[in-house]
């Protein structure tokens, strides 16, 4: 997943690594295993960092790029708990 945003923003694997370690160690994001692969969850209440603008939630600002239905299913994921994932095993992309 990681390697996909890295590739569709243009910066390397790495960087966006660092991105998400500083989003979840700010409490934006919230990691959680689904298998042998993290999943993260968005926490829309958390007010942005910079002082001019922390006044502002990450929510008001996702609200400007997504549709009220998408908002409206990121706040209800925001409120559940992770699921348990039934197990199975997924193949190795290209083995």
């Amino acid at each position: 997943m990681l390697r996909e945003v890295a590739r569709h923003v243009g910066v390397t694997e790495r960087a966006i690594q660092i991105i998400v370690k500083d989003l979840v160690d700010g409490g934006v994001l919230a990691r959680h295993r689904v298998g042998r692969r993290n999943a993260y969850r968005i926490d829309p209440s958390r007010p942005l960092r910079h002082p001019l603008e922390g006044h502002h939630t990450v929510g008001d600002l996702l609200a400007m790029l997504l549709t009220p239905a998408e908002m409206r299913g990121l706040r209800r994921r925001a409120e559940e708990r992770p699921r348990a994932v039934a197990s199975g095993r997924r193949g190795r992309r290209g083995a």
